[in-house]
């Protein structure tokens, strides 16, 4: 391929069957991590511990009801490490799009396998989930990486909300088919569970059947670079990364918006995982009722998504970000101060009915937020460099997901109150919007080598396998 047949921005195919990336992956995190796999694979375990309910796992006692917690967590711990070193050597190699493609067949492939998940298969369900969710991480942030090539600067918020949007639609379709089949599950003859197998290994095939459509989407930007003698990949990778954290310092802006990101992505994350735990314990909604509010949340967080790309086509897509955390803000101080009366409206009691309200308001915002966190980032990286810098995003995004949840069960373990401890997560809020508002945009893109007027890194002549 030529320089003059090179891929050109904001090409409406490639855009969409990039969005389709997040439509096919977003099942994993929806269906198994969610809903699905935390219940059953408990249970597995359950089955498995001793008459004092512990497990003995690789040399080491744990609760059974620990045993999945570990799993996602040894996951993420692998993704700390690994991560960063991947995203080096695909932004070295050219091989962006290969590797996007073995992480999503492995991580399809280990979701498929959890079919087979039955009693006494504990161990083999934990491998497949630290293989799934660490194979999720890494497709990320390949799939990432993407976006400065495929969309034009004053594009990229509208790209990466249309991204959310389409994740939040297919994940929530995928999870309302698995939910209908469970609810009718008696009438086809099927127990409780036969009907999660076939959900976990549904996510698998979601998650393959629509990767096929970014596969054949995406094109090649840059020739496939060959390894200097007596190199491999993985020495390269290290090298290309102890070469990154020399030159930090020449990216301060980078670097602040990354801890501004650290801080308010770990309080959304936060309250995404602490509010069924609020739901149920301090408003007393049943299951059935916090998962109705979960495909509730996808359905507004679809739309969500989709206004807060036009909102930062008015405000800028900075503002519009401020204006998210703000909501947050405001979302957690209302955990705190408001739902307090059980009294029956409409046929619900009032506090519950407080509860969809403020959870149809947080569905806005979350799409929106996270979705102009990706793009802002994406204009603050050195041209080449996609790959490895947004494996430094992934890595903020889930190795310090622990500091909200520690900060929750801290203080609700002081003040005996669940009220308390959803308020204390509004400290990372604070902190991260704080620092949000010192970081230089425009620096930031100068220091990056993408200002306003920077032409596209130019596209050498392809090969095969090139990213």
């Amino acid at each position: 391929m030529t320089a003059a047949a090179a891929p050109r921005l904001n090409d409406k195919r490639e855009i969409f069957g990039w969005t389709m990336y997040d439509w096919a992956n977003s099942a994993f995190s929806t269906t198994v991590i969610t809903v699905f796999l935390g219940p059953y694979l408990t249970s597995i375990a359950e089955a498995a511990a001793d008459a004092n309910g512990f497990l003995r796992v690789l040399g080491f006692t744990i609760r059974f009801d620990s045993f999945f917690t570990y799993c996602i967590s040894i996951s993420v711990f692998l993704q700390l490490f690994l991560l960063p070193v991947l995203g080096a050597i695909a932004d070295y190699s050219h091989l962006r799009k290969r590797m996007l493609q073995i992480f999503a067949l492995l991580g399809a492939a280990a979701t498929l396998l959890m079919f087979f998940i039955v009693p006494g298969r504990h161990l083999f369900g934990g491998l497949l989930l630290v293989i799934g969710n660490l194979s999720f991480g890494a497709s990320i942030v390949f799939y990432n990486a993407y976006l400065p090539d495929i969309a034009g600067m004053d594009q990229q918020d509208r790209v990466s909300s249309a991204g959310f949007a389409m994740g939040y639609a297919g994940g929530g379709l995928l999870l309302l088919l698995n939910l209908i089949l469970f609810l009718f599950k008696g009438s086809l003859g099927l127990d409780t569970a036969l009907v999660a197998r076939l959900s976990l290994a549904s996510a698998g095939v979601w998650w393959l059947g629509f990767a096929l459509i970014t596969f054949a989407a995406l094109r090649p930007r840059h020739a496939v670079r060959q390894l200097p003698p007596g190199e491999s990949y993985f020495t390269i990778g290290f090298k290309q990364l102890a070469n990154t954290f020399r030159e930090i310092r020449h990216f301060p802006q980078t670097v602040r918006y990354l801890l501004a990101y650290l801080f308010f992505n770990d309080g959304i994350q936060t309250v995404i995982v602490v509010s069924a735990i609020f739901a149920a314990q301090e408003l007393g909604m049943d299951a059935t009722t916090r998962i109705l509010v979960i495909l509730m949340i996808q359905i507004v967080a679809f739309g969500g998504a989709y206004f807060y790309g036009w909102l930062a086509g008015k405000l800028g897509a900075f503002r519009a970000l401020i204006t998210s955390l703000i909501v947050w803000s405001v979302a957690v101080i209302y955990a705190f101060a408001g739902m307090r009366s059980p009294a029956l409206v409409l046929g619900l009691e009032q506090r519950q009915l407080e509860f969809w309200l403020l959870a149809f308001v947080v569905a806005i915002v979350l799409g929106g937020s996270q979705a102009l966190s990706r793009s802002l980032f994406s204009r603050m990286i050195p041209v080449g460099r996609e790959a490895e810098f947004f494996s430094f995003y992934e890595v903020s995004e889930r190795g310090t997901s622990w500091i909200g949840p520690f900060l929750f069960g801290l203080v609700n373990d002081r003040t005996s109150s669940l009220r308390f401890g959803i308020l204390s997560v509004i400290v990372l809020f604070i902190a991260g919007l704080g620092i949000l508002l010192t970081v230089n945009v425009p620096r930031a893109m100068a220091e990056a080598g993408r200002g306003a007027t920077a032409p596209a890194a130019p596209a050498a002549a392809a090969g095969a396998g090139a990213d």
